[in-house]
């Protein structure tokens, strides 16, 4: 398995930081923020940002993300621009997947088939644009409650009616257990779609009350982490993984040290299933 670096673990810190402490710690790949790559191409070019990567030995794992992508009335074209944009940027440092992230609920009065309708919709055209970068979209069910798309379950729903092979799933520990996911529901799932694993921690607590300030490092909370790996394993997963923590409490650390950190708690919990890279 490969174990990269995302850059929501350090958000404070900037792209250049983000490359080289990945580096650094051990990491072969980094999953990039996109807001910070934004910040990075104002003074820079798609040709500086390979040459850093390149520099640092370090794989473009990912982009991160594209929120709200559904029911968004007129404001959807802006959703296709960035994914042009963001494409083009992939496409310049060999990344090979960008990550989608579903709206809040639309309503009560809209059932969930209409919600579904509408992903498949989206989704087979977002699948168009990023296929001319030769790219894929790895659609994040989140597990807050304001969510429309909670669960692996509910996820996979719409990436089967969607059939492309481009859109796939990104699998977040913290959001299944938030969203209340089922075991059952990672039994289900097919491995070859899903694009990436996402390991992280939360605190104890309501599971209605889960925001990103209280994740943890994997291994200090309350995810069935064990479980969530072993069932991964069991339907033989060999995607990579991400260590993501927004924790703010951890951004005021030294991000170096953040991230050598992030990369022992992660083999910790890993490495009784998969061989960690």
């Amino acid at each position: 398995m490969l174990l990269a670096f995302h850059s929501a673990t350090t958000m404070t810190c900037d792209l250049e930081t983000d490359v080289a402490i990945t580096a650094q710690a051990g990491f072969r790949a980094l999953e990039l923020w996109a807001g910070k790559i934004d910040r990075y191409l104002v003074d820079h070019t798609l040709a500086d940002l390979n040459a850093l990567l390149v520099h640092h030995h370090v794989q473009a794992l990912a982009i991160n993300s594209i929120e709200f992508i559904a029911f968004r009335g007129d404001e959807y074209a802006q959703i296709q621009a960035r994914l042009h944009a963001l494409g083009r940027v992939a496409s310049a440092i060999g990344c090979p997947t960008v990550v989608v992230v579903p709206s809040p609920s639309p309503g009560r009065d809209v059932p969930w088939p209409a919600i579904v309708a509408e992903y498949v919709q989206v989704l087979r055209e977002l699948s168009d644009i990023a296929q001319t970068y030769a790219i894929r979209l790895s659609f994040e069910f989140l597990g807050f409650g304001w969510c429309s798309v909670r669960t692996p379950r509910a996820a996979s729903e719409i990436i089967q009616q969607v059939r492309r092979d481009n859109v796939g799933l990104t699998v977040d520990a913290a959001h299944f257990y938030g969203g209340g996911g089922l075991l059952s529901e990672l039994d289900a799932l097919n491995p070859g779609q899903i694009f990436a694993f996402h390991l992280d921690d939360l605190e104890d607590g309501p599971k209605e009350s889960i925001d990103d300030s209280r994740r943890l490092l994997p291994g200090l909370g309350a995810v069935p982490l064990d479980d969530i790996c072993a069932r991964l394993k069991r339907i033989d997963y060999h995607g990579p993984c991400a260590v993501e923590l927004f924790r703010p409490e951890y951004w005021a650390w030294n991000p170096l040290e953040l991230a050598i950190n992030a990369r022992k708690a992660a083999i910790k919990v890993l490495s009784p299933y998969f061989d960690v890279e």
